[in-house]
């Protein structure tokens, strides 16, 4: 959800487009959606979100494939539709890994999409668009999950 707070990429700093391997729907590897993380991660207003408390414990007790199943219900009722129901402001910030995690991966809304992943608005999300996006949520809870476990306190 864009706020203040989130000012658009900083123009000196080439941003991956939709084109480019980084942000590549047909090339969900652990690498190159690594590479987008780094990107978006470098925003302050981004980097700043991380699994604490009872979302850090539902993603560990969840695992990985419950959480991969949420993430593709809330996707595709929140986020998929042409035009989403209250879009830009119908992630809440906390009360599921997976809100923590499209806010920290700028898959929140569908500007957020179109600016980060170059997903345009307007149109329904593809079958592979989705299934890009949950890669994303869920490479980001992963790692945080595995930081977690090497990072000391709550």
């Amino acid at each position: 959800m864009p706020d203040s707070s989130d000012p658009p990429p900083d123009p000196s700093e080439p941003m991956p487009r939709a084109s480019d391997p980084a942000s590549d729907p047909s090339d969900p590897s652990p690498e190159s959606l690594d590479q987008r993380l780094a990107a978006v991660a470098r925003h302050p207003f981004r980097a700043k979100f991380h699994l604490r408390g009872r979302e850090r414990a539902t993603a560990e007790l969840s695992g990985p494939s419950a959480l991969r199943w949420h993430a593709y219900d809330l996707i595709a009722k929140r986020l998929a539709p042409a035009e989403p129901y209250k879009d830009g402001k119908q992630t809440p910030y906390r009360g599921h890994p997976v809100f923590v995690a499209q806010h920290a991966t700028a898959t929140c809304c569908r500007t957020c999409l179109r600016r980060w992943h170059g997903i345009p608005k307007g149109r329904e999300l593809s079958r592979a668009e989705r299934a890009y996006v949950v890669d994303v949520i869920c490479r980001w809870i992963e790692r945080e999950v595995a930081g977690a476990r090497t990072r000391p306190g709550p």
